[in-house]
Formats: C-alpha cells, sequence, structure tokens
C-alpha cells in the first residue's frame, strides 16, 4: 500500500525501502553492487528535494541519516557517475543537485551516450 499518496513501484512504503537501501549499501562489497544501490537512494530522496527544511524531512519521513545520503553522492562523484553542485566558497550542495536529479533525470550527454551505440534507420 503506498503511504501519503507516494507509489514506489512495490508494496513497502518509503522509508522501509530506504533503511533497506541503506542497510544494503553498507554490507555490499561488489562495486557495481554499491553504484546501483547508491543510485537507488538519490533517486528515491531526490523525488522530496523539494520539500523544505530538506534534511528534516529525509531524516524524519524517510527514517534515513542525511550522512547516508550524502555518503552515497560522494560516491557516485568519485566513481564519475554524479558531479555534485559547488557553491562560489567550494562547498557541496546537496540539495541543488538533487533538485536537479529530479528535475533532470537524465542528461542529454548522458542519453546521447546511451542511444550512440544504435546505428541510425532510414
Amino acid at each position: 500500500m503506498p503511504t501519503k499518496g507516494i507509489y514506489t513501484g512495490s508494496d513497502k512504503s518509503p522509508n522501509m525501502e530506504s533503511l533497506e537501501l541503506v542497510k544494503r549499501l553498507k554490507v555490499s562489497r561488489d562495486e557495481k553492487e554499491k553504484i546501483k544501490l547508491s543510485w537507488k537512494l538519490v533517486k528515491l530522496v531526490a523525488r522530496h528535494a523539494r520539500e523544505e527544511p530538506f534534511w528534516n524531512f529525509v531524516r524524519e519521513n524517510l527514517k534515513v541519516k542525511p550522512e547516508a545520503v550524502k555518503e552515497s553522492m560522494l560516491f557516485l562523484e568519485e566513481k564519475g557517475e554524479l558531479r555534485i553542485k559547488r557553491s562560489v566558497d567550494g562547498r557541496h550542495l546537496y540539495v541543488s543537485t538533487l533538485k536537479n536529479i529530479r528535475d533532470k533525470p537524465v542528461r542529454l550527454d548522458r542519453w546521447l551516450g546511451l542511444t550512440s551505440g544504435r546505428r541510425p534507420t532510414r
């Protein structure tokens, strides 16, 4: 059953799904699996990027520590999967990056990279 009108594609509530993701992410040893789980967590949290105050919302409603989300984003940035926005003084802008992911889930250059392997049809 969806909770609070949010459908996540599974029968579990979003906070149970996010808790499970964090646990699996911590025990995962395979790098590909970690990348996949990190993206799932980031996309799940990005759905709520417009909530204010964001980190309180994540902590209370999704039952995830903000540090877990930040660590996942830093891991993805380290692997070249994600680029976290930065302020003028060099600080990470996590919420702005999550808003971008929410608004534009696939960047144009990545989309072109996904489709460039195909041969053009006439």
